[in-house]
């Protein structure tokens, strides 16, 4: 304020005051300025009836602070925008266009500015997302304004016709969850009034974007979630109505459409993945090849060998290719798009996919989105397993796990002839599963560098391993980040509907018990019910195993006694059925590859029920089974990091992929990691 004579900050100012011997807090609206000595100077100072932050911050802030504005128009700038000298220039011709009636039947209430995007430069994600934000704020939102007549307000820095939305309820909705993308909701207010959104080119703000991938997930999954409380709100309902029958469809198509076809798309994966386990352990898509082969049925054989060739995610990014070939030329645009495919592009859009469909519907699932405050840092330093582990475990892991679980007991069991042939069914598939559990760490700043490896693993064991209590926060204590992860499950539609998602799970052990050699191709039930009774027997073993009680010592040389007396018949039960009966090693680990999506099903089950399961005294078990289901996951994340860390050269190629711009610059990017300044 004291460089800027000009600058006005308006803020909330809480005093507290004695009245009738109790102290009581009261509430005020300030618009401060720097005086001549530089101190903060009150010009205005508003009395309100309360605490005016009931919702959520950011639009609240704009509501309280909009009543300090003066004049026709308004515009909106970010903490993370920048602007430039020669831009201000244009303002007063940006200004016009309120009262150009060459912009449709009405005049325009909210002028729409296009962004320049600078921190692609940094890495090769923040190239990514310069070029994809890039593609949105100008060709993207060019169509949308004209010729469709959809465009909303996508954030800032759009210019508000100050007078038309002060008097229609403001330039935000504060509603706490339903909101929590606030400023489309300016947008939909604005169109909903009659008002005229437009964009225009020649006027631009700069604008940093996320650098990280961790707030890169944060930012998508926010957005995702808040696309989610959209379609459950009454502006999209009453936009859907109102609007004419292809107004509609573009709106759609470019709002919360793009978010249910992104969960379409990887729900048709899991269809696909499912429907072709399905064939394969019930012995039908072996039966069906057989016998198109003898009647040379061409079109049941080209059927039962469906191929899932594409890459899905990859379709994301045709917006930006299209603004590559508009904005700088065909050969440009094949030159870059070349460029990003080398700097492994399409697994970092496969992963935004993942995370876009997890957050959006668990959103439409359960509601209760929240604001996801990325820092919008400067970051580019290393991010430790354990922090990355918290953030995309249940979005990504688990998910990934799924899909690779699928995916091997399909080789194994499947009915394809050759291996070319599951390699081409599979290829795609393989892709996405290794994208959305290894990307992290492909784009993570020296993920693959021995020492910090190392340490990344002690503290993630520390992380594991840690007790929560009162005041622990979730990036200190496994427990408290378990039972934070469960936070969003309130509503009973949303557990039943968990519920019956969490029995998919059950299909891999009522599959592939009839595949073991020890079933002798029985089908009787009493095959599933013995492979029941040997899981309640490995969740016995378990409490055997994991039980320590702190008593005497005495009672802990009994209890190892005790425990090793048992792995010494349990090893030798393995060999009497090995040698007994049909029981091969195979059976072990396909019954092992069965039984733990099961697991997985009745721990899910169990957590959407916890109040039942409380009551049952059940729960201090689920959760240790919850922390050993953590454990082995996070070791099988780990295990090949670990490995690729040992060769040296995996580090180097690395920061070359994702520090290539910065390398062509000249940048030290030990320099970058360190945080330390150029000259230091």
């Amino acid at each position: 304020m004291q460089r800027n004579e000009a600058l006005r900050v308006a803020y909330i100012d809480t005093v507290e005051v004695l009245r009738d011997q109790k102290t009581h807090k009261e509430y005020y609206s300030k618009l401060v300025k720097a005086d001549l000595s530089g101190k903060d100077q009150e010009i205005y100072n508003i009395k309100l009836p309360g605490n005016p932050l009931l919702g959520e911050g950011k639009p609240e802030n704009q509501n309280h602070a909009i009543i300090f504005t003066r004049g026709e128009a308004v515009q909106t700038i970010d903490m993370n925008q920048d602007n430039y000298f020669e831009e201000a220039l244009k303002i007063r011709n940006l200004l016009e266009e309120f009262v150009v009636k060459d912009h449709g039947l009405r005049l325009p209430t909210i002028l729409g500015v296009r962004e320049h995007v600078f921190t692609g430069s940094v890495s090769s994600l923040a190239w990514f997302m310069s070029n994809q934000e890039g593609s949105f704020v100008t060709l993207g939102q060019r169509v949308l304004a004209r010729p469709l007549k959809v465009r909303m307000h996508y954030g800032h820095p759009d210019v508000f016709d100050r007078v038309f939305h002060i008097t229609r309820g403001g330039i935000s909705k504060a509603s706490q969850i339903i909101n929590i993308s606030e400023d489309i909701y300016a947008g939909f207010n604005s169109t909903l009034r009659q008002g005229n959104i437009t964009h225009h080119e020649y006027v631009q703000v700069g604008k940093g974007r996320d650098v990280g991938l961790n707030q890169i997930a944060m930012f998508e999954g926010k957005v995702a979630a808040g696309n989610g409380e959209q379609v459950l709100s009454r502006d999209v309902y009453r936009l859907g109505q109102l609007f004419d029958f292809f107004r509609m469809l573009s709106f759609y198509v470019t709002s919360v459409g793009f978010y249910v076809c992104t969960m379409m798309t990887v729900l048709t994966v899991y269809a696909f993945l499912y429907g072709k386990a399905y064939l394969a352990l019930s012995g039908i898509g072996a039966q069906l090849e057989s016998r198109a082969q003898i009647t040379s049925n061409a079109a049941l054989q080209s059927a039962l060998e469906t191929q899932f060739l594409f890459q899905i995610g990859i379709f994301t990014a045709i917006p930006m290719i299209m603004g590559f070939i508009l904005e700088q030329g065909p050969l440009k645009a094949v030159v870059n798009f070349v460029t990003m495919q080398l700097q492994l592009a399409s697994i970092f859009f496969t992963f935004s996919l993942g995370t876009r469909t997890h957050y959006f519907g668990r959103t439409l699932l359960h509601g209760g989105a929240k604001y996801r405050a990325t820092g919008r840092g400067f970051v580019v330093e290393h991010i430790k397993f354990a922090e990355i582990y918290r953030l995309f475990a249940r979005s990504h892991f688990v998910k990934g796990l799924e899909i690779v679980i699928l995916l091997l007991i399909y080789m194994v069991y499947g009915y394809e002839d050759s291996t070319v042939g599951y390699i081409l069914m599979s290829f795609s598939s393989w892709f996405l599963a290794i994208s959305w559990l290894y990307a992290p760490f492909i784009f993570n700043p020296s993920g693959f560098e021995w020492q910090k490896t190392v340490e990344d693993f002690g503290d993630w064991t520390n992380w594991l391993l840690y007790k929560g209590g009162v005041g622990v926060k979730g990036e200190e204590s496994w427990e408290t980040w378990w039972d934070e992860e469960q936070s969003h499950m309130q509503t009973l539609r949303g557990k039943f509907l968990e519920t019956l998602l969490s029995l998919r799970f059950l299909f891999f052990q009522y599959g592939v018990v009839y595949r073991l050699h020890a079933a002798d191709s029985s089908t009787s039930l009493r095959v599933y019910g013995v492979s029941w009774v040997v899981l309640i027997a490995i969740v016995l073993l378990f409490k055997i195993f994991t039980f320590s009680q702190k008593t005497s010592v005495n009672f802990q040389m009994f209890l190892r006694l005790f425990q090793g007396t048992v792995f010494v018949l349990l090893l030798a039960a393995l060999a009497l059925l090995i040698v007994l009966t049909a029981l091969s090693f195979g059976d072990i680990f396909a019954s092992l590859l069965a039984l733990i999506p099961t697991g997985w099903a009745i721990l899910s089950i169990a957590i959407t029920w916890k109040p039942v399961v409380k009551r049952l005294w059940l729960w201090k078990s689920i959760r240790t089974i919850a922390r050993f289901y953590d454990a082995a996951m996070g070791m099988v994340v780990f295990f090949p990091i670990a490995i690729l860390s040992w060769f040296p050269f995996v580090s180097t190629f690395q920061n070359r992929l994702l520090f290539n711009q910065a390398f062509s610059r000249g940048l030290e990017i030990s320099q970058i990691l360190s945080g330390k300044p150029a000259d230091a």
